[in-house]
């Protein structure tokens, strides 16, 4: 039976849901509108979401003027998220589930270590170094993949306590009763009755891959062709901005500078950023759903 407390308890936390909803969801709605107003009509009136003149003329001179090149940074940014995505996930288990096991010699000195990479890490000039110097990275695909999102310790242990807590021994028990080996227990049973925290933590990375930009600003000096579509974008923002606060560009660049939307054009680089994240998030978060029932030991 439900009770008023209930009742009063439940409408607080849907009063505060809804509140936190709104206040994710109404920047982006405006940032969105914003990117569809008149550049003059934005300078002249300020953000809306009823702006008095609508226009697409910020994604004109996006798509028209950089087109190809967009379409490419769309393309690196696409194999990027899900290469990196698919060996993060790949090493993120295969360590997780090793550090879970009682049995690991030295579990708890490799526990330590990962633990110790989130409070302290040489720094970005040793990491640079490293990068560039010894793993070559420097001007290549991998300046993209590897540094800094290939694995990520809070991951690990977040995946790892998963397995320790929401896996019964009993199921890994049977399966080694059987004459499975840890290969096989990994793949046929642990994986499938973790899909909840593999596709929270599939989500956190591909985001991670989608957003990241300072990777390709610090190891993409020479190729920016190899430029993610977040590079590129901010490229593109600080050519507006150079454009602008040089006060001795010549009479063509003025006229240039003229023709481009430099309010809206923000709002629309924005908003083509999130576009994708947005468009493939609904289909991810069905994994939650499906992977709640999956575990637990059946009797």
């Amino acid at each position: 039976m439900i009770t008023t407390e209930d009742k009063v308890y439940q409408a607080i936390g849907n009063a505060v849901m809804i509140l936190l909803s709104l206040a994710a969801i109404i920047p982006i709605i405006l940032m969105v509108t914003s990117s569809f107003t008149d550049n003059n009509t934005l300078i002249q009136n300020g953000y809306s979401f009823f702006p008095k003149k609508w226009s697409a003329y910020a994604y004109e001179w996006i798509f028209l003027s950089n087109r190809d090149t967009v379409l490419k940074a769309y393309g690196i940014s696409a194999i990027l998220t899900a290469v990196g995505t698919i060996l993060s996930l790949i090493i993120t288990t295969t360590l997780a589930y090793g550090i879970s096991r009682q049995g690991l010699p030295f579990r708890g000195a490799i526990t330590f270590y990962i633990f110790f990479t989130m409070l302290f890490n040489g720094g970005l000039v040793p990491t640079y170094m490293n990068y560039t110097n010894v793993f070559h990275v420097k001007d290549t695909f991998f300046g993209l993949l590897v540094p800094g999102l290939l694995m990520n310790a809070f991951n690990v242990l977040l995946m790892k306590s998963y397995f320790v807590s929401s896996i019964p021994g009993e199921i890994l028990d049977a399966a080694y009763i059987d004459g499975a080996g840890e290969f096989a227990v990994l793949r046929k049973i642990t994986v499938p009755m973790a899909k909840p925290i593999i596709a929270t933590i599939a989500m956190f990375t591909g985001i991670a891959y989608w957003n990241d930009w300072n990777n390709g600003f610090i190891y993409l000096v020479k190729r920016t062709d190899l430029y993610s579509i977040q590079n590129l974008l901010n490229r593109l923002m600080q050519s507006i901005q150079a454009l602008t606060q040089n006060t001795n560009a010549s009479i063509n660049a003025v006229e240039g500078l003229s023709q481009i939307p430099k309010e809206t054009v923000r709002m629309a680089m924005a908003a083509l950023g999130i576009l994708p994240i947005v468009i493939v998030y609904p289909f991810i978060q069905n994994n939650f759903v499906k992977g709640i029932t999956l575990g637990g030991v059946k009797g």
